[in-house]
């Protein structure tokens, strides 16, 4: 084992399918950003409100570092990640319904928030597996889980911050979803729905933001989710993601589960990097990548002292 996670872990098995590691990451940010405190937390601390893909790009690099690579690489990571939570903390500046109202503290350091950013990526990373790889075996969903766990302990979390179990997590996951805790603040939602690419995308990418990377997204995300965002969804859209997910599957299962092919599988990094590069010549050009959040003069949402 060269790194933490051994390769034939579920883990590290299901972040290689390309099909999951370049697409868990927006869905995980949309469902994400119905936690108020955890998405205003992130917010009022970002150095990247003008370059977001940057700053998505970045947080998935580091994901990916820790989950498949080296015990020096990912070392590299976690004390890179350590440092830029640091000084993450302080109360939300905004109202976040009733169960985040402003005023809420929040914390990098808190073990709770430490395991809703597992959870969402746990979530989605499940998601998409069964979407567009092949339906997890319930064991592995409980090896899947147990990664997650071992992967947040890494960045700080404590084994007492998470579920006993893939169920206890699955419970209590989908009851938060279904609870009227969730709530978009207002740049959570703008957020959100350019990630899911309900207006298109605005970066010079089409390969790696086009019209199927928004089916993918949109249909990947539960119905109470796209009711929160106003996501319109009717039978032509969910025959599309029907369709792309079939074909998905389909492709994924006449190659062996742990065969090396460079399409399907393999790290994601360098499409982070496009992305990246794609975002930094848009603002070169004087571009905008999320109009209302990127451009916002001043930036919404003041970083407490």
């Amino acid at each position: 084992m060269s790194g933490y996670f051994d390769e034939r872990s579920m883990v590290v098995r299901a972040l290689r399918q390309r099909a999951v590691g370049l697409t868990y990451g927006q869905r995980a940010l949309v469902v994400g950003a119905l936690h108020p405190r955890l998405f205003v937390g992130t917010a009022q601390h970002t150095t990247h409100r003008v370059s977001p893909y940057t700053r998505l790009g970045l947080t998935a690099r580091l994901f990916e570092a820790v989950f498949l690579g080296s015990m020096e690489e990912a070392d590299r990571a976690l004390a890179f990640a350590a440092k830029r939570h640091a000084s993450v903390r302080g109360t939300m500046s905004v109202d976040g319904g009733r169960a985040h109202p402003a005023g809420s503290p929040y914390s990098a350091a808190d073990p709770g928030l430490m395991w809703w950013t597992a959870a969402f990526a746990l979530d989605s990373v499940e998601f998409m597996y069964d979407a567009l790889v092949r339906r997890l075996r319930d064991p592995e969903r409980e090896e899947l889980f147990e990664g997650f766990v071992a992967w947040a302990g890494l960045f700080g979390m404590p084994e007492s911050g998470a579920p006993s179990s893939y169920d206890e997590f699955r419970t209590t996951f989908d009851t938060w979803l279904a609870s009227d805790e969730p709530h978009l603040v207002p740049e959570a939602r703008i957020v959100g729905r350019h990630i899911a690419g309900v207006s298109g995308y605005g970066l010079p990418l089409r390969l790696v933001t086009s019209p199927a990377l928004a089916t993918v997204v949109q249909g990947s995300l539960p119905p109470v989710v796209r009711h929160h965002y106003g996501i319109p969804w009717g039978i032509r859209e969910e025959a599309a993601w029907q369709a792309t997910s079939r074909a998905s599957r389909l492709a994924h299962s006449r190659v062996p589960l742990l065969a090396r092919t460079p399409i399907l599988r393999g790290r994601s990094a360098e499409f982070y990097k496009v992305v990246q590069r794609g975002e930094k010549a848009l603002l070169a050009r004087g571009g905008v990548s999320i109009p209302g959040v990127s451009d916002a003069d001043p930036p919404y949402g003041p970083v407490p002292a």
